[in-house]
């Protein structure tokens, strides 16, 4: 455990800490945004798109349009990483022009609301993995806390009990839950900028999107194709956000702890070496936290000397591989889901009980 210098307070240390690794970090230009990076991204994934769609019409009708519609929920995937790294200001200089960038992308090529977006990811950097702060850990069809589990009744108690093993299957519904969500906080929001241009942008992107397929395609057909979209696009995203904090410690509600120790104790780091295009940059998840407006081509290096720094300070940094992290998310869930259990349930019985 770190100590202090002498006359000074542990928090004034702790915030000095920071404070010498972001002037390490600026030092070397690695918050200098990287517009030329995203405009080739982008380009590539336009390209890839149009191609998509030029693949269906060689098709045709066939069931083997189930392909192009995989390959489109990947894409959506990829274009929605853009769009959060727009909201987190890492490729213009201009907030606006970030702004704007990632309102269109958000929602007219992703069909999510931008502003739903921002709302709630920002809540979540704020306070990651802290109880009664974090969204990304509140109630949900998934319990994160003990305390949900065992709130659990009927046949959401037994899936919980459950629910590491179905976490994955459950993510091929979650695409269809995030645009519901994000139309839902559009409408009932009290206070949403732009709200009339977003409900505008998500239900022409929606309604034509939609209408196009089932015009190309015929009705089953079509259903088909939007469903296995939709479901690559859910298990895609839940499949690179959630190893990023799940599974790490979790901290109590009203605790006080400082901004690196916060951000660098409740993150888990992806490695690999096809890890940062595949996850849009988030395998490098406690430098996204500590710099969040640090491009996705500088991470890397921001990670060589956070990882340093953390090892001088005495301050765990957690890295492991993607197939490790998905295992320590099961794990996680498992735990919690059984922690709702009867303690007095026999294990025998319940098996063959009838339900």
């Amino acid at each position: 455990m770190r100590t202090s210098e002498p006359g000074r307070s542990p928090r004034t240390t702790a915030t000095a800490g920071y404070s010498t690794l972001l002037k390490t970090i600026k030092a070397e230009g690695l918050l200098d945004r990287a517009a030329g990076f995203y405009i080739k991204v982008f380009s590539v994934l336009a390209v890839l798109t149009a191609g998509t769609g030029a693949a269906m019409a060689v098709i045709g009708d066939s069931w083997f349009q189930l392909i192009p519609a995989a390959v489109l929920g990947i894409l959506f995937t990829q274009f929605a990483f853009l769009a959060h790294e727009a909201s987190h200001r890492q490729v213009f200089s201009s907030g606006p022009a970030n702004d704007k960038a990632g309102r269109l992308i958000a929602n007219l090529i992703v069909g999510i609301s931008y502003q739903w977006w921002m709302n709630k990811h920002n809540r979540h950097h704020a306070n990651p993995n802290t109880i009664g702060k974090d969204p990304d850990i509140e109630q949900d069809t998934v319990s994160f806390l003990p305390e949900q589990a065992q709130a659990r009744s009927g046949f959401m108690a037994w899936l919980t009990r459950r629910q590491g093993w179905a976490f994955f299957p459950l993510l091929t519904g979650e695409g269809v839950n995030l645009h519901v969500q994000s139309i839902k906080y559009l409408f009932t929001a009290r206070k949403v900028q732009g709200r009339a241009t977003e409900l505008a942008m998500v239900f022409s992107r929606l309604g034509l999107y939609t209408a196009a397929v089932f015009v190309f395609l015929p009705a089953g057909k079509a259903a088909a194709f939007l469903a296995v979209q939709l479901a690559v696009f859910g298990v895609y995203m839940g499949a690179s956000f959630a190893p990023n904090h799940k599974g790490m410690p979790l901290i109590p509600e009203g605790s006080r702890i400082d901004f690196l120790s916060r951000q660098v104790l409740t993150s888990r780091n992806i490695t690999g070496r096809f890890t940062g295009v595949f996850m849009g940059g988030l395998n490098y998840q406690a430098e996204h936290h500590l710099f969040p407006s640090m491009p996705r081509p500088h991470l890397a290096r921001a990670a060589e000397l956070t990882r340093a720094y953390c090892q001088e300070q005495k301050i765990p940094y957690t890295e492991t591989t993607l197939l490790r992290s998905y295992a320590n998310v099961i794990t996680y869930l498992n735990k919690v889901g059984l922690s709702g259990r009867d303690p007095f349930e026999c294990p025998m019985v319940s098996a063959y009980r009838p339900s």
